[in-house]
């Protein structure tokens, strides 16, 4: 994702170790001859164009679509040799309408179709929000306490707005014995998880679900509950931050996705008040957030009766307050 993170939620690319540096496209480059172009040349001109045309990270947006176009995840297994081979007129012409899709800002994920997260490959659309490094942190955040607690076969989850479903595909994933409900107010969201749990072979294991948890919270009452874990990366910028958000991501991903109102906590707040009654007996909660949100959430619970304990917040690895960790009473 972009490199700048004020928010955690502007970013859209992060780098993957492309392993391709300057130094290596340019030494490449300049033995070559002929009027096609080769793989480290057209990295280098797309590079240069998306520059002009004030796209953030120009380099790594130029490596990962000449890379996807090749069939790679990155340019970091080609050698010399590979690199100044000549593209066909097709690999050409496939870079030349991906790039020029980015050029608008469209945000690589979305021009490319797909994105790792943590050990899975997901298929991504928009408007359906893209995820960042810091839900991988999530994901981890989560096994490691299940691990922790010697989680048995049955435990089941319950994912509060599931996107592309990397939270609910990624913990699946890692733990077999685990199965899990996921929903959201987004039909694009609902279907591009269903599709990404079929494809990976995980969709006996995850019920998905067109709801909405404010609108249709006695639904989401008697469809979802009991689960002994909730998991949330809602909607969390505050609506006066909404403009400032880069053009990739204003423009292109689903802004109920990201506008969590005036402070933030519409949809928080929706999980502090249904969670005791969706959560079984010591059931958790485990809600990425933003850095502002902690002392506030920790307030709510103070000052109302939730039936929720304040257990823990944990920093992200640029080491502001990211994940809130609540308990059932």
């Amino acid at each position: 994702m972009m490199l700048f993170r004020p928010n955690a939620i502007l970013p859209f690319i992060y780098p993957k170790n492309t392993g391709v540096s300057r130094q290596v496209l340019t030494c490449a480059a300049r033995g070559v001859g002929g009027s096609g172009l080769t793989v480290q040349q057209a990295v280098m001109k797309w590079q240069e164009d998306f520059q002009v045309s004030g796209v953030a990270e120009p380099e790594l947006s130029s490596q990962y679509i000449v890379a996807h176009v090749l069939g790679l995840k990155t340019l970091d297994s080609l050698g010399r040799r590979s690199l100044v081979q000549i593209l066909s007129d097709r690999q050409t012409q496939r870079i030349w309408e991906l790039c020029t899709q980015r050029i608008t800002r469209k945000p690589v994920q979305y021009v490319i179709e797909e994105w790792d997260f943590r050990d899975l490959t997901l298929k991504m659309r928009p408007p359906v929000f893209i995820p960042r490094p810091e839900t991988e942190e999530l994901v981890r955040l989560v096994l490691d306490d299940l691990q922790k607690q010697g989680v048995g076969d049955g435990l089941r989850f319950l994912e509060v707005g599931c996107g592309s479903g990397a939270i609910s595909l990624s913990l699946l994933h890692s733990m077999p014995q685990l199965r899990g409900v996921a929903l959201d107010q987004s039909q694009e969201a609902v279907d591009l998880t269903k599709e990404n749990a079929h494809r990976l072979g995980l969709s006996d294991r995850l019920e998905v679900l067109h709801l909405d948890l404010i609108k249709d919270e006695d639904l989401v009452l008697r469809r979802c509950a009991p689960v002994q874990l909730l998991v949330s990366n809602p909607p969390y910028l505050f609506t006066e931050d909404m403009n400032a958000l880069a053009p990739e991501v204003y423009r292109f991903e689903d802004h109920a996705a990201l506008d969590g109102g005036q402070e933030g906590m519409c949809v928080i707040d929706q999980i502090l008040t249904l969670a005791s009654e969706l959560l079984s007996e010591q059931g958790h909660v485990y809600l990425e957030v933003e850095p502002r949100h902690p002392p506030i959430i920790r307030n709510r619970l103070q000052q109302r009766i939730m039936g929720l304990e304040y257990v823990v917040t944990h920093y992200d690895i640029s080491n502001r307050p990211r994940f809130c960790v609540l308990q059932r009473r």
